[in-house]
């Protein structure tokens, strides 16, 4: 085959390609059976549709020109097996994917602990209140779930309302260009929605100042941990996933994607979440949906106080949980004779 013969075919079978991609992308959008994120090049969701239903093939009806009718007809199917036409449905994915921001909203919904939560929240109670309002189902999630699992992520110390609730060990984002003490910030409202709102914790204060924060914070220890902060790649070796048995607190902490997610947390959201299963599942219809007059598993106020309740009790398992872990993991230091001995 002549160099422009074969140029001319991989060209036809690249524009084949990126058309079946996009025949079966507006099928599958047509057919109401398109899914979250419907429109991502990653083989999940609504993207894992796209790729099954490109390689197996799709039927659907056309009009033929020739007879003026309409005629059941079948796409080819593409995989891998054919690279160029693959390549070319790959190509009209992703341009689709990029003008849509699908694979991107699936980031922007999953980039912080709280939003990984939601799903997970989702998952573990599924629809079991979809027969509550909008008011009660958002003030049975917050009080369960929502504000104990913020509380105890570490992003924030409740404590600490005089500047802004830093948490201890962390500087302020927006302290003073040159200041020496960094836990004054000199612009308080972005501070606040940073934090808040946001859910950035900040960068670690130097020694000497974070050791006012936290007293028996020894060198070592301030040291094994900007070693670990700076320089740990996680799991993924990209600094995406990465924990260590003791932050500047000494408590165990996986970070992802930055954000900090300790024992504490992970307590208060298992408590909560099963605390609410739990009324819910064994509820006697003694509530009422203000709104339809239908009947509910329990008043709202119940579910929310029982879960409210077991995200105390599980941030208490998790706050004995680092007290525990803490006190194992700290760094053991040489007695005077064992000093001695080892100099001597």
């Amino acid at each position: 085959m002549g160099v422009r013969k074969w140029l001319s075919q991989t060209k036809g079978d690249f524009l084949f390609g990126g058309k079946t991609g996009d025949i079966i992308q507006a099928e599958l959008d047509l057919s109401g059976t398109a899914r979250d994120n419907r429109h991502t090049v990653l083989p999940i969701s609504g993207g894992k549709d796209f790729w099954q239903t490109l390689s197996k093939g799709m039927d659907r009806d056309v009009y033929d020109e020739a007879t003026k009718k309409i005629k059941s007809t079948k796409t080819e199917p593409i995989d891998i097996r054919k690279p160029v036409k693959f390549a070319g449905a790959f190509a009209a994915r992703g341009m689709t994917d990029m003008g849509y921001d699908s694979t991107r909203h699936i980031w922007w919904r999953h980039n912080h602990p709280m939003a990984i939560l939601d799903r997970v929240q989702g998952a573990v109670i599924g629809d079991q209140l979809s027969s509550y309002t909008p008011a009660q189902r958002s003030a049975i999630t917050l009080a369960s779930v929502g504000a104990p699992a913020a509380a105890s992520l570490g992003v924030w110390d409740a404590t600490n309302p005089g500047e802004l609730f830093r948490p201890k060990g962390y500087a302020q984002s927006y302290a003073e260009v040159g200041s020496d003490d960094r836990r004054k910030t000199a612009q308080p409202g972005v501070e606040f929605i940073e934090r808040m709102v946001l859910g950035r914790r900040g960068r670690p204060l130097k020694y000497e100042t974070a050791k006012q924060d936290i007293p028996n914070l020894t060198k070592l220890e301030y040291s094994n941990f900007i070693k670990d902060h700076w320089q740990n790649k996680g799991i993924t070796g990209m600094g995406l996933i990465k924990g260590s048995m003791r932050n500047i607190e000494g408590n165990p902490e996986v970070r992802i994607i930055g954000f900090p997610v300790g024992l504490q947390a992970v307590g208060a959201a298992a408590g909560g979440l099963t605390a609410v299963k739990q009324a819910l599942r064994t509820g006697e219809n003694t509530g009422i949906n203000r709104a339809t007059n239908v009947a509910l598993p329990r008043r709202a106020r119940t579910v929310a106080m029982r879960g409210g309740l077991g995200a105390l009790a599980g941030a208490a398992a998790g706050k004995i949980s680092n007290m525990i872990i803490s006190s194992a993991t700290k760094p053991k230091y040489p007695t005077t004779f064992e000093y001695q001995q080892n100099i001597g």
